[in-house]
Order: C-alpha cells, then sequence, then structure tokens
C-alpha cells in the first residue's frame, strides 16, 4: 500500500514520518519524500490515527493524483537544487518531463493552476534560497555555486539573486541568515 504525503521538504521529515508510523505499529515502512509504503492495507481507524498524527506534526494525507503530481513535481525540484539530481547541462523542463514520463506542458499547467505560480517561479525560489544557505556558509566561491546550480555565469545567477531578493550576493553575504526561508514556506 502507497501513502502519499504533502509537506516532505526534507531529511528530518522523513524521519518524523518514519517515527508515526512506528509507532503506529509499521516499523517497516519505507519512507521517502512524499510517499510511504507499507507492506499490507492499514484499517480505517489505524489510519484515521496516522492521519491525525500527520496532521499534528504539520503533514497531510494526498488522496487525488493531481496534488500526488504537485508533491511529485515540488519533490523532483527539490532533489534537483538540493541534492545535485539531474544533469545541470538539460534544461529543467526536460528533466521534470523525463522523471515523470509526462508531458511538461501539462505538467506547466497544472502546477501553476494549482500552486498559483509556475514550475519556473518556484525553481528559481529554490535555487536562490540554495544560493542564500550556501552564501551564509561560506564555503563555496560564488562562481562554484553558479556552477553547482547550474546558471550559466556568475553574472545571470547574480542579476537573479539581486532581482528576487533585491540584494547582491555580497551584500546579502554581508548580513547573514536573517533573510533566509525554510523550503517549505517557497
Amino acid at each position: 500500500m502507497k501513502i502519499y504525503i504533502k509537506n516532505m521538504v526534507c531529511n528530518r521529515c522523513i524521519m518524523a514520518v518514519s517515527g508515526i508510523f512506528s509507532n503506529a505499529g509499521y516499523g517497516t515502512a519505507k519512507v521517502e519524500m512524499g510517499k510511504v509504503t507499507v507492506d499490507s492495507d492499514i484499517p480505517d481507524a489505524e489510519m484515521h490515527n496516522i492521519e491525525k498524527a500527520l496532521n499534528d506534526t504539520g503533514f497531510e494525507l494526498i488522496s487525488d493524483a493531481r496534488s500526488r503530481l504537485i508533491e511529485q513535481i515540488k519533490k523532483l525540484t527539490i532533489e534537483y537544487v538540493y541534492d545535485g539530481q539531474g544533469d545541470k547541462t538539460q534544461n529543467f523542463s526536460d528533466y521534470l518531463a523525463d522523471k515523470l514520463n509526462l508531458d511538461y506542458n501539462y505538467l506547466s499547467s497544472l502546477f501553476s493552476s494549482v500552486e498559483g505560480t509556475t514550475i519556473e517561479k518556484h525553481l528559481i525560489s529554490l535555487k536562490i534560497e540554495r544560493v542564500k544557505e550556501l552564501l551564509v556558509y561560506d564555503e563555496k566561491t560564488l562562481s562554484e555555486i553558479a556552477f553547482e546550480l547550474g546558471y550559466s555565469s556568475v553574472a545571470h545567477l547574480s542579476g537573479q539573486f539581486k532581482k528576487v531578493t533585491g540584494f547582491t550576493p555580497s551584500y546579502f553575504k554581508n548580513l547573514g541568515d536573517q533573510k533566509r526561508l525554510s523550503i517549505d514556506n517557497i
């Protein structure tokens, strides 16, 4: 049985959901970003308790196919930006269409209608938050960050960063992490 869960955005989310299923007696459940797989069906009464525990922790069960697809798009976007998945020389639209085996125009239209923003703007928001994180950590140069995130140049990264945040990367670096957002707030 596969159960789809909304708002899972990091490894701590996986740990929290694993704990919920373990406490419910499903310690062998396979928990991934946005999805839990259990060996057998869960009775309705137990599922209600699991759903309540998930809701109390900030997660939601996803029941319809459209919502599951939106969550898959978000999951793949996070993996692409934060985990270095995908070939950065490949267009993100092609990467997404390949991973989901669906036409990108359909994915884009669905995402925009449900989320009120485009996939591209969501991707840019995630990239900018990743840039902020890497700037605050001060472990990489702007050139290394631009290469890692698939920007064509430091100038392109700097221009997009300033357009989104209103600050240059160097000015932001001096501000510290007071302007960062968590992934689930993007």
